[in-house]
């Protein structure tokens, strides 16, 4: 016989509450994608670079994929970089073709829960086209090399009408100075300054100047992160060369006093 409920109490079937409480624990944990960031409409200088960023939110963690006049994009100048696990995507095209690159880009995120969409247009202009206003690199990064724990600056100076909004890649994905708890700044002069240095901002730098005319790509630059051994022994190979036709000769102390 069933066991009578005490009074003042409702008994609820065993089973049918673990599947009411599991139904509820999925929809708390399991949710359709968001976007938290789309392509926005470019216009490219033929021969350049243009980069679309699309990224979304959602658990399980979506997808990203890309198509183009809906078919999924494959060329040898279109890159796709993936971030944040797959969730986050970067199409980035180089270099660009007048008409044959010019059309919508449709970024798709997907997960178990669903499929969202967003798309974005790609213009692309010859020189000779370029409207007034379009944006210049008036200097752009260079090379640098600089010791572990020191504080890194990427020149970048911009001109157009009206004035454009100055962005950095890294290895071909965005810098996101809000993610690095401050220790990475882009400066009012549009430069980007990355103090206490590691390893890992080791790469390869692109400014971006953007305003309403058009998006122009500076040429890249690389940034070397060294140990202290690693920078004096790049510092005592510059002496070497010159005590050789100079007849100079320093030392430098690293734990180690080295002469040459």
């Amino acid at each position: 016989m069933a066991p009578e409920p005490a009074p003042g109490r409702t008994m609820v079937p065993l089973v049918p509450a673990l599947v009411m409480l599991g139904l509820v624990a999925g929809a708390h944990g399991d949710s359709k994608p968001v976007f938290i960031r789309v392509p926005e409409d470019q216009t490219g200088l033929s021969g350049g670079v243009a980069s679309f960023v699309c990224q979304a939110t959602g658990e399980p963690k979506p997808r990203i994929t890309w198509m183009k006049k809906g078919k999924k994009v494959s060329s040898q100048r279109f890159e796709v970089i993936e971030f944040d696990d797959g969730a986050g995507s970067v199409l980035r095209i180089q270099p660009l073709r007048v008409q044959r690159d010019e059309a919508i880009y449709e970024c798709t995120a997907t997960n178990s829960l669903g499929e969202i969409n967003t798309s974005a247009k790609l213009s692309v202009l010859e020189e000779e086209q370029l409207p007034p206003g379009f944006p210049s690199i008036d200097m752009g990064p260079q090379l640098k090399v600089v010791e572990k724990a020191r504080t890194a600056t990427m020149l970048c100076a911009a001109g157009g009408n009206p004035d454009p909004e100055i962005s950095w890649f890294k290895d071909f994905l965005p810098v996101d100075p809000a993610t690095s708890n401050g220790r990475i700044k882009q400066l009012r002069s549009g430069a980007l300054q990355i103090e206490s240095s590691e390893e890992s901002d080791q790469g390869k730098y692109e400014c971006v100047a953007t305003n309403s005319a058009g998006t122009r790509y500076s040429a890249p630059a690389n940034l070397y992160v060294r140990g202290p051994a690693a920078w004096a022994q790049g510092l005592m190979g510059i002496w070497s060369l010159l005590s050789r036709f100079l007849g100079v000769y320093a030392c430098v102390h690293t734990g180690t006093l080295i002469c040459v």
